[in-house]
């Protein structure tokens, strides 16, 4: 049996409109701080993506083309460019010696901290318009 049908009404595209542009804008301001400090937009998802993957801080290359939408040959080539500027350093695997694990080197720890404060605003800003549940920002 079929769904019936249900069409948006313009309160529909307004809200998603409005939340498409919030997302962008969000998108644009980290672009922007990241050039400004030296970093492309995909290094700082990398170093972001390793510094918050959840209980270790290291990350495989599957884990972060999974974190990052992207295939495993683009990780390769990103954690390659970000490991050539000394961000990210590659090791043997702990567990499992045929996996690399991607750590943040000092260099990388340093610049994931001072972008993700400068992030704090503009998620705050957002936490207002849309409500994130579950986070809480740092005061300014």
């Amino acid at each position: 049996m079929s769904r019936p049908v249900r069409h948006l009404v313009k309160a529909d595209f307004e809200r998603l409109a409005h939340f498409r542009y919030g997302l962008r804008r969000f998108l644009r301001t980290s672009e922007d701080l990241c050039r400004e400090h030296g970093l492309t937009p995909l290094q700082y998802q990398a170093i972001l993506q390793i510094a918050g993957h959840p209980g270790r801080d290291s990350i495989t290359i599957g884990e972060l083309a999974e974190r990052l939408q992207a295939q495993p040959h683009g990780a390769v080539s990103l954690v390659t460019r970000c490991e050539a500027v000394g961000l990210v350093q590659r090791r043997v695997g702990r567990t499992d010696r045929r996996q690399v694990e991607v750590h943040l080197t000092a260099k990388g720890k340093a610049a994931v901290q001072a972008l993700a404060l400068l992030h704090q605003p503009e998620l705050r800003m957002l936490k207002e318009e849309f409500s994130l549940p579950g986070w809480e920002g740092t005061e300014d």
